[in-house]
């Protein structure tokens, strides 16, 4: 079911067929779903702030460089995302960031499976769940932008990001967790597979996230990993890179 104002109405079938496709694939790898639900195409920005008090604040904690990508949350029963005509209008003129933003919904969705099968993900987004998210940003996030799709579509953002700021943490903190968290899980199925990212998204991690990177990453100490990892983020940011300095 989708609520939606008047004029999105033909926007509704592609947003269906999106996130049937995504439910097809999620319901493959995850092991619970989390039902039917709701979606609400929001016709305006101020709309979707009432109706996700949260979002505001989210996007004050968040790096510039992806705050126009914050575009939706995921309620228990609902997900709430800006209407297509709205995403089109958010995207920048690089390459990639229309894409990004018109995979919201599924992006939504996979953060919704995820709360299905790890206990104390938000939603619902109460004050242990909060804090809960706020440590584990990088996991929930970047699970939704890597079962998504949308991490095939960060190199412009993160490229920005990486110029703006300085080094990011790892894993990615809160201020990163939108942009670079799906770039974790990124490395990770190159390096482990696909069945590694579900068991990361999943949990339960009980000793924290330097273990459960630990043995995402087949018991290997953090610190190659991290090294790993930044290196991966050097060839999104920048493809070329390590060619030009072989030569």
């Amino acid at each position: 079911m989708v609520r939606h104002e008047e004029r999105d109405a033909a926007d509704v079938g592609a947003v269906l067929g999106q996130l049937e496709h995504a439910r097809d694939r999620f319901d493959e790898r995850f092991p619970e779903s989390p039902g039917e639900l709701v979606v609400v195409m929001h016709g305006s920005a101020a709309l979707l702030d009432a109706a996700a008090p949260w979002l505001p604040l989210q996007r004050r904690l968040t790096a510039p460089a992806a705050r126009r990508y914050l575009v939706g949350w995921p309620a228990e029963r609902e997900l709430h995302v800006l209407a297509p005509r709205l995403l089109a209008q958010r995207a920048s003129n690089v390459e990639g960031s229309l894409e990004l933003l018109m995979l919201a919904p599924a992006a939504l969705l996979a953060r919704r499976y995820v709360a299905a099968n790890h206990r104390g993900m938000p939603p619902p987004l109460g004050p242990r769940r909060l804090a809960r998210w706020l440590r584990w940003a990088w996991l929930l996030e970047g699970a939704g932008q890597f079962f998504s799709g949308q991490v095939h579509h960060v190199r412009p953002a993160v490229t920005r990001r990486m110029h703006e700021s300085g080094t990011p943490s790892f894993p990615p903190g809160r201020r990163d967790a939108p942009l670079l968290g799906g770039s974790v899980y990124d490395l990770l199925e190159r390096e482990e597979g696909q069945r590694a990212c579900v068991a990361l998204a999943c949990g339960p991690h009980r000793h924290g996230p330097r273990r459960a990177l630990e043995a995402a990453f087949g018991g290997r100490p953090l610190r190659e990993t991290e090294a790993a990892w930044r290196q991966h983020l050097e060839r999104i940011a920048d493809p070329g890179a390590r060619r030009r300095r072989r030569r």
